[in-house]
């Protein structure tokens, strides 16, 4: 019997073309054009080795990406953690994806430019693989030696119909005008049971996060870093107003059989799905349930993470 070949989707993060402004230093400039060259180098040492395996694979920008993505048996991002957390809003529970970190932060490197510059590149949180060990990498999914993990996503609903878009890190509910006061209230429930008194917020907003998530903003916000196959939720009042006796519930968990229900009470808000590209308007009086109860995505985890 003829086995079928594995049918590969190579995603890619597009060159940046912008020139920066005339005043920019010489040195800022040399390293930017080099992590252009670096991030080139490594889609066309991707491509080199796909060509010498036994698959079939195209390779897209992530701009040109049409979703939803179902006719692939695995998604291979070139970029870094925002490339892949872009493919999988275009994916379901089934097609797992790796992510390849094309340009990896160099620690001496920031340390040499500290005082110029941030010389900081990818982060590749989520990114198991780099041109260092893409082979190697590929070779073990090929085989079935490594599998992918499943990964929590949040559900999320506006007036009890749910958001097409499932969100991988984190949302932020908050005011169109970052300036502004969020005013919305809270509580959580399991099934129709009340878990938690109802707290009423002024804040700049609220912001939930996976375990995935939980090591970015939430972390940096003062929240804590999760088990990354965690199906508990983390939440966090922003910069609460005079939270007085509330303020134990101004930071929890939404455990995986519960729901946290927030009611909108501003005239303009919005809900941030995994950064600032994809949102969804809400206004007065809108009820947002949010949950782990989205589909899983599978995902080819780094090692150290598991």
């Amino acid at each position: 019997m003829v086995m079928k070949k594995m049918r590969l989707l190579l995603l890619l993060k597009p060159f940046s073309v912008s020139s920066p402004p005339s005043h920019t230093p010489p040195q800022i400039i040399q390293f930017l054009e080099n992590r252009r060259k670096v991030h080139h180098d490594a889609i066309n040492f991707c491509q080199a080795i796909l060509r010498k395996k036994s698959v079939e694979w195209k390779a897209v920008l992530r701009n040109n990406l049409s979703p939803p993505i179902n006719d692939v048996d695995l998604v291979v991002t070139v970029g870094g953690d925002g490339t892949l957390l872009q493919a999988s809003h275009s994916l379901d529970d089934k097609v797992p994806v790796l992510g390849v970190n094309s340009d990896p932060t160099r620690i001496d490197e920031v340390e040499q430019c500290s005082s110029e510059f941030d010389a900081t590149r990818s982060t590749g949180h989520l990114c198991a693989a780099t041109v260092e060990n893409f082979e190697q990498v590929l070779d073990a999914i090929l085989e079935g030696q490594f599998l992918p993990s499943k990964l929590t996503r949040t559900m999320i609903s506006v007036n009890a119909l749910h958001l097409s878009t499932y969100a991988l890190n984190d949302i932020l509910v908050a005011h169109p005008c970052p300036a502004s006061v969020s005013r919305f209230s809270i509580r959580i429930k399991e099934g129709n049971k009340l878990c938690s008194p109802l707290v009423n917020c002024r804040s700049s907003g609220l912001r939930v996060s996976t375990a995935a998530g939980s090591t970015a903003a939430m972390h940096s916000a003062g929240g804590f870093p999760m088990q990354i196959l965690s199906r508990d939720l983390q939440y966090m009042i922003r910069e609460p107003i005079s939270p007085g006796a509330a303020s134990d519930l101004m930071h929890g968990l939404i455990r995986d059989d519960q729901t946290l229900v927030a009611t909108w009470t501003c005239r303009k808000g919005v809900i941030y799905i995994d950064g600032s590209h994809i949102y969804h308007t809400i206004q007065d009086g809108d009820i947002i349930e949010i949950s782990s109860k989205a589909p899983v995505l599978k995902v080819l985890l780094p090692h150290h993470l598991l």
